[in-house]
């Protein structure tokens, strides 16, 4: 699941959201919202396919596996608050979310991409684990050489994917991407009912 490699239009269309943000999956989600396949459009879903469905909406968009998202929900279950919102927090917080989300990168696969390659530091460390958890404070830079930033400058040139979180600050002058708070629920970007996830995972 960390890497995907199948059909990304068929996972927007059965999961009913934009997961996969390629220009061609997301065409084929608005010309067909209905899932693939024959006789599936009015089909209910049990409340444990339900829950099966919300929880690969996480994997997918996150680039998770399911290893992970139970290391993710371990960590917090026996946190005070809201079980769901913390384990979506740990998610945003990944360093390929967010520079996804600081709009160095179109896709999260990009982001991924760029960092196993060894494209980003925080705080002046190069980092090649795609799920290290950023912390306030923690600053995004680009590796000091001129074909990499002459890279990522292309892709923040035109602002269309700039679309930063009150909780992220980003310098598209120097693509300096800075984690100035936590994500709370009004800031994650994926809809999905998280609680139903954490009763799936609690059994």
């Amino acid at each position: 699941m960390a890497r995907y490699n199948g059909p990304k239009a068929r996972i927007n269309r059965r999961l009913g959201t934009l997961i996969y943000e390629t220009a061609g999956a997301a065409r084929a989600l608005e010309r067909r919202d209905n899932p693939p396949g024959m006789h599936v459009k009015g089909r209910k879903l049990s409340n444990w396919g339900l829950a099966s469905q919300e929880k690969q909406k996480i994997k997918h968009y996150y680039g998770l596996l399911e290893k992970q998202l139970r290391r993710y929900y371990h960590q917090v279950a026996s946190k005070k608050g809201n079980t769901g919102e913390q384990v979506l927090s740990l998610c945003e917080r990944r360093l390929d979310n967010v520079i996804r989300r600081s709009g160095l990168t179109k896709t999260r696969p990009q982001a991924r991409q760029g960092i196993v390659h060894g494209h980003f530091y925080v705080n002046g460390i190069k980092v090649t684990s795609p799920s290290y958890q950023l912390r306030p404070g923690d600053v995004i830079t680009i590796r000091p050489k001129e074909a990499i930033y002459s890279l990522y400058k292309a892709a923040v040139g035109d602002g269309s994917n700039q679309q930063t979180p009150d909780w992220i600050t980003f310098d598209s002058e120097t693509l300096r991407a800075t984690m100035v708070g936590l994500p709370g629920p009004g800031d994650f970007s994926l809809p999905v009912d998280v609680n139903i996830v954490v009763e799936f995972l609690a059994r």
